[in-house]
């Protein structure tokens, strides 16, 4: 490991951690982390000629983790119903444009990057006011250390190890030992942590094994297709947000796929106790 991808993994460890029992700075921290993933995500796309709404798509991206922050949900799954506003906005502003070439492709791109980005993301705070107080803080905390450990895991065991490439076309770098590692690392994580999960489901060890490691895996399936768009676009990092890391894309990449799922699978599991 580099010196700056060192300095640059304790700057973000340091920052989460203070973002994660801090309401303030976390929301503030979420924010800023959607609007650089979006800005990233624009700036790739645009590589392709595509006729995207970047600074739109970055407005609604940033209101949607605020409002659920701020519990400001008039309707269910308001959140969906905000997305839906925002595609009509943008369909607007596409019917007074001169150029009608390649509309579809703008106004999908546009919105996938808001629901990729944006919405997947947001699941975090959701995951945050899941429960009341320091119950919520340990419920991210777990999904947020099970996620990241599993991309220590595939970095320095893919570097150590891997032999075996896993899927070269999407990514060269990845190898099939560090993917295993990727899922092992997370799964003994999560039995570290797992007194961060709620008592009451009363896991039992092997369980806790499994969670770990689905979502570790879910992790790197995440990090794959954040692989897919950057080879796509013909970008190796999606931006120089940290020396050594690469973009705020390349950071929370693989939260992108485990936040949603954990969000629900938690949500589930809750609901079946109570």
């Amino acid at each position: 490991m580099s010196w700056s991808r060192l300095i640059s993994s304790i700057f973000m460890i340091t920052l989460t951690a203070s973002a994660v029992l801090n309401d303030f700075l976390f929301i503030l921290v979420v924010v800023l982390l959607t609007a650089g993933g979006l800005y990233e995500f624009f700036y790739m796309v645009r590589k392709k000629d595509v006729p995207i709404y970047s600074y739109t798509g970055i407005f609604i991206g940033v209101l949607i983790p605020v409002s659920i922050f701020t519990h400001f949900e008039p309707t269910k799954n308001w959140e969906l119903l905000f997305i839906v506003i925002g595609f009509l906005l943008i369909l607007l502003m596409q019917f007074a444009r001169k150029d009608n070439r390649h509309a579809i492709l703008g106004l999908s791109t546009t919105l996938f990057g808001v629901l990729y980005v944006s919405w997947f993301f947001s699941f975090l705070v959701k995951i945050r006011l899941m429960l009341p107080g320091i119950e919520g803080v340990k419920l991210l905390g777990f999904i947020l250390l099970v996620t990241k450990s599993s991309d220590i895991g595939a970095l320095l065991i893919g570097s150590s190890f891997g032999k075996h490439p896993l899927l070269p076309k999407v990514s060269p770098n990845k190898s099939i030992e560090g993917t295993l590692g990727a899922v092992l690392i997370a799964a003994c994580m999560a039995l570290l942590v797992r007194s961060f999960l709620p008592s009451i489901l009363n896991l039992p060890l092997w369980q806790v094994f499994f969670i770990g490691a689905f979502f570790g895996g879910l992790g790197q399936l995440g990090d794959l297709s954040e692989s897919l768009i950057k080879r796509d676009c013909g970008i190796k990092d999606s931006g120089k947000f940290l020396p050594g890391m690469g973009g705020v894309l390349d950071v929370i990449d693989s939260l992108l796929f485990s936040a949603p799922a954990f969000y629900l699978y938690m949500s589930s599991s809750l609901n079946t106790v109570h």
